[in-house]
């Protein structure tokens, strides 16, 4: 399909509107994740919407000393790719045109929420963010708007932007894409040199593990519950020749819910692992929130949980997540 580059708000305002309009935020420098982005964007506007992808580099979320200015800039294959996927426009203005005053005098503050973990190694981030969304909410003017799961946090505040500040627009969040070896999708890995690549593997390796060590907890706990916690139950299962199922299968029942604190000890392990590596992975947080507030969960937690971690490897900063469901048997994510 033909894809249109668009350069001003005027320009794309100008476009008749039919159906639904579709839109997918980025810094550019696409890749296969973004894809997903704009392929699931095509679905729900479907044929009659209209699917519009930003290209857009914003310097408030960026602070002293992090990559602005090396950033990659790839328009034309960003447009293409753009093309390729379903956008029917991609919008990269300049920063005059989302900031024609200068840097904004107003702007969106993200409360307490992005104060912690990624705005607490970067802070002022989630304001830039949450600033530069809300303009290009407004210049863009859609019906739904789409964002990625691995910004887990960036995805959580735009949610509570829209709800707190009534913007008449769904947000939609889509899983987190992976390259074959479990590295999450980023333009930031082009950075990374293959040794430097190999070591930055224990982010996804660690999530992994918490995990598994969760669905493993959990599927203990499934099976305690089939049989009262007593000694009855474990001499049942003795009698069958399990009674190393039964010890584990009642420590397991009679243990708090869901077992945070060894679902952070499996991840924690794979990463001290990687800080010994050539070259070692410098971890900046490991974090198991509750989604609503990104607020650290306490081993009596039930519901959706985020296991979140940050970490550098070289020069090159790296973020993923994976959701975990606590208290609800064999629901591990």
């Amino acid at each position: 399909m033909t894809t249109t580059l668009l350069r001003t708000a005027g320009e794309l305002h100008a476009r008749a509107r039919a159906g639904r309009r579709a839109v997918v935020m980025t810094m550019g420098a696409l890749h296969e994740g973004h894809a997903t982005l704009i392929r699931t964007a095509r679905t729900i506007a479907g044929r009659e919407g209209e699917v519009v992808v930003t290209v857009f580099v914003n310097p408030l979320q960026f602070g002293a000393g992090e990559d602005l200015d090396r950033y990659p800039r790839t328009l034309d294959a960003d447009v293409e790719l753009a093309g390729r996927s379903g956008a029917d426009v991609v919008f990269a203005p300049s920063v005059d045109e989302v900031y024609p005053g200068g840097e904004p005098q107003v702007r969106v503050t993200a409360g307490p929420m992005g104060e912690r973990l990624e705005g607490a190694s970067r802070p002022g981030h989630f304001d830039g963010m949450l600033t530069v969304v809300a303009k290009l909410l407004h210049l863009t003017r859609p019906d739904v708007a789409l964002y990625g799961q691995k910004d887990a946090q960036q995805l959580a505040l735009i949610r509570r932007m829209v709800r707190d500040l009534n913007f008449g627009v769904e947000i939609v969040g889509v899983p987190t894409v992976r390259e074959e070896d479990g590295l999450a999708l980023s333009s930031r890995n082009r950075y990374l040199s293959d040794r430097e690549r190999r070591t930055a593997l224990a982010l996804s390796r660690a999530l992994f593990a918490g995990r598994d060590r969760h669905a493993a907890q959990e599927a203990l706990r499934a099976r305690a519950r089939e049989v009262p916690a007593s000694r009855a139950r474990a001499a049942a299962l003795s009698a069958l020749g399990e009674s190393r199922a039964a010890a584990d299968a009642h420590a397991v029942a009679t243990a708090v819910p869901g077992g945070p604190a060894a679902v952070r000890a499996a991840a924690r392990q794979v990463l001290d692992e990687a800080a010994r590596l050539d070259p070692p992975l410098r971890l900046d947080y490991l974090a198991l929130v509750d989604p609503s507030d990104f607020t650290e969960i306490g081993d009596d937690f039930t519901g959706e949980a985020v296991l979140a971690v940050a970490a550098r490897v070289g020069t090159t900063r790296l973020i993923d997540n994976i959701p975990l469901s606590f208290g609800t048997f064999g629901a591990a994510s």
